[in-house]
């Protein structure tokens, strides 16, 4: 990672920047946080030991997944919702880094920092453009490693969301960009499969975890039919949450009823937020 991407974060343990020398990021209290081989940086604090994210399987399906651009759309939404102006983009459970590597690319003077649990994620994420983009291990329930006001817009896509301080990390002016998920998202599949179901609440919780730091400026459903084969369902479940629940040999059965291919409704909505 490189030292302009490092000055942006701040120390997990007691706040203040971060500066990189040789492969150690560190503050002026002395904490210091050595660079991952891989490239990430693992500023997790001690505290959140143990906490569970994404594991290398899953992230190896999604990143095979999104690699054929079944979620293209999503990102083309957030690419344009994002706009052309420059700085820092931040993502908040970035995943593989997919996402954010559309948005940072589309602005020439732009740079991103993926911030994600699972340290599988993490080494994906830092491979995707380390000239641009830096890859964090942290929390998103606590205090983000990222400095009061640095970034201009802040991504979320199905991803925890911590509302105060992802406002406390965007500057003036600045965008929340949050996709979620609709009740008509993989409903050809959630049956048959087993997979967990969207909330039929998700929009009300959506709208009370962000009230009070955010106030909505718009939104768009971004809803597309994409034809998957079998092996291509195996994916999109092994990326989820639903990956947990079932068994592969039981999962395995349950594909071969579908046809090859089937076609799948994509249907997430993208709402932008501005800070109070």
């Amino acid at each position: 990672m490189r030292a302009e991407l490092v000055s942006v974060l701040r120390c997990p343990v007691c706040g203040d920047g971060l500066a990189l020398s040789g492969r150690t990021a560190s503050c002026p209290q002395r904490h210091a946080f050595d660079l991952a081989k891989q490239g990430y940086l693992n500023l997790l604090p001690s505290a959140s030991s143990g906490i569970d994210g994404d594991s290398a399987e899953m992230v190896e399906a999604r990143e095979r997944f999104l690699a054929d651009g079944f979620y293209a759309p999503v990102r083309d939404a957030l690419v344009a919702a994002a706009g052309e102006g420059d700085g820092l983009i931040v993502e908040v459970g970035a995943g593989t880094g997919y996402y954010l590597a559309g948005v940072v690319v589309a602005g020439a003077q732009r740079s991103g920092i993926a911030l994600d649990v699972s340290r599988y994620a993490a080494r994906r994420a830092a491979k995707v453009d380390p000239e641009r983009i830096g890859s964090v291990v942290c929390d998103a329930w606590r205090e983000l490693p990222v400095r009061d006001g640095a970034a201009q817009v802040v991504v979320n896509v199905f991803a925890p969301r911590n509302a105060n301080e992802m406002a406390r990390v965007l500057a003036p002016g600045g965008a929340l960009l949050v996709v979620t998920p609709n009740q008509e998202h993989l409903k050809e599949l959630i049956e048959v499969l087993g997979m967990v179901r969207v909330d039929a609440e998700k929009e009300r919780r959506l709208s009370e975890s962000l009230a009070g730091a955010f106030k909505r400026t718009s939104s768009e459903v971004v809803e597309v039919a994409m034809r998957l084969d079998h092996k291509a369902v195996g994916r999109l479940v092994a990326m989820t949450p639903s990956a947990r629940h079932t068994e592969k040999a039981e999962l395995a059965e349950r594909i071969a009823v579908l046809g090859d291919p089937v076609e799948v409704t994509l249907s997430v909505t993208l709402s932008t937020w501005r800070t109070v």
